[in-house]
């Protein structure tokens, strides 16, 4: 019996994945649940199991090859017979042939239906990956934004810019920017490399989508940074004092980041205005307040793990969400689902000994909150007594909002209620 190893669906906005590695040839018996391929998203690397038991009669496609969820990946006997072998097909004739042929079986009116189906947005959002090619490609924005695209709501996928690319004849102009200086007046830098001292490290696969994400957002959001200085020196005192009673009580960590984060989910659900999109002329507002974390994973790379409904969940769910979304962070581990669906994100700057920083909005959120390293210093503070000085736990919080949809009055109320939550923690609502 011949069984279709399909593309699995890996996250509700997901619809394609890269092939990164086979760990499988034809002809290579296969166990149920056996890791046959790696592919990537996206977001994360995942390892698709084989559903199972038999050998590989068929691998369609191969390294580097874009595959829709739903495509067949290969063919496996699960009875065991090897029987008619066939070669594995390549990224530049299987990939092409396989669709070509698709193309050719599939009747006249289904073609226009697909045609039908495919509109031109000039409003498209566009994904990093789809920058990204289009920037090898040496695609303008307009050019791009032209292209129908097949996806949900008109979106332009990978394989609407390929099937582009392959059959454009008169590519568009790009509209000259002003705001861009001439190459001629400003030239791009030189840069200086000593052969045999300097080196050359080529980004890899999750650098260049961070990349492009970054520039991506720098140019679609006009940046604001608003600060503000908050005492935390009663939250500090209280955690110190009862995070080892809440490890044994609860067998959890307890760190400040799910403090913070249940903070702001509060502020959020104060200011849901914060908590919205931009799509074209139009502000959509979430419901569900999603919590990203910006997280360093320990190859230098940067991934945004999510907690879910984080205005739902007292101070030990929040615990127990933040500490296993760190811990699969860190081993490689979190899920698709894990890193999709996020509507505002933190960016614990402190970690890494920084006062504040200024961060780059995730894209397509409209606000991102950095928060600084906590230091004791001398600080006027109003008593009893009148003004004393005092040693404080102080830290930095710092607002990059989106200045289309949010002004200086909704940042900075919002930034002060994160700072009024942290600053009057109160434990009886927390736990």
């Amino acid at each position: 019996m011949i069984t279709e190893f399909k593309m699995p669906k890996m996250g509700e906005s997901i619809t394609e994945a890269t092939i990164i590695n086979w760990l499988k040839n034809v002809g290579d018996a296969v166990v149920a649940d056996e890791t046959i391929v790696e592919v990537a998203t996206d977001k994360v690397d995942n390892d698709v199991p084989t559903p199972v038991s038999g050998v590989i009669t068929e691998i369609r496609f191969s390294k580097d090859d874009i595959v829709k969820v739903g495509e067949v990946l290969a063919l496996i006997d699960s009875d065991g017979q090897s029987g008619g072998k066939k070669i594995t097909i390549g990224k530049t004739e299987g990939a092409k042939s396989s669709h070509q042929n698709v193309i050719a079986q599939a009747p006249e009116a289904k073609k226009a239906e697909v045609k039908l189906q495919a509109k031109a947005n000039p409003d498209a959002f566009l994904s990093p990956l789809i920058i990204s090619i289009a920037q090898k490609e040496n695609l303008s924005l307009e050019e791009v934004r032209s292209i129908p695209g097949s996806g949900a709501d008109g979106r332009i996928q990978k394989s609407d810019v390929f099937h582009y690319l392959k059959n454009r004849k008169y590519p568009l102009k790009s509209v000259p920017q002003t705001s861009v200086p001439p190459a001629s007046a400003y030239p791009k830098p030189t840069i200086n490399f000593v052969e045999g001292k300097d080196r050359i490290v080529e980004m890899d696969r999750m650098r260049k989508m961070i990349a492009d994400h970054m520039v991506y957002s720098k140019q679609t959001s006009p940046h604001v940074t608003s600060y503000i200085e908050v005492d935390v020196t009663n939250l500090v005192s209280w955690r110190n004092a009862n995070k080892d009673e809440f490890a044994q009580k609860h067998n959890e960590k307890l760190t400040f980041t799910p403090i913070f984060v249940g903070a702001v989910a509060k502020a959020v659900a104060d200011f849901p205005m914060i908590n919205v999109s931009v799509d074209g002329k139009n502000i959509i507002v979430h419901n569900d307040i999603n919590i990203g974390m910006a997280t360093a994973l320990p190859n230098g790379n940067l991934i945004v793990p999510v907690v879910k409904n984080a205005n739902e969940k007292n101070l030990l769910e929040l615990a127990k969400d933040v500490n296993h979304l760190a811990e699969s962070s860190r081993n490689n581990k979190l899920k698709p689902d894990e890193v999709q669906g996020s509507t505002f994100t933190i960016s614990n700057v402190g970690t890494f000994g920084s006062l504040m920083g200024t961060p780059i909005i995730n894209q397509p959120e409209v606000a991102i909150l950095a928060l600084g390293i906590i230091k004791k210093r001398p600080e006027v503070i109003e008593t009893e007594n009148g003004d004393e000085i005092a040693i404080r736990s102080m830290m930095f919080l710092s607002l990059s909002f989106d200045h289309r949809v949010v002004d200086g009055f909704l940042g900075g109320s919002f930034l002060r209620k994160v700072g009024d939550y942290l600053e009057q923690f109160d434990i009886n609502t927390a736990i």
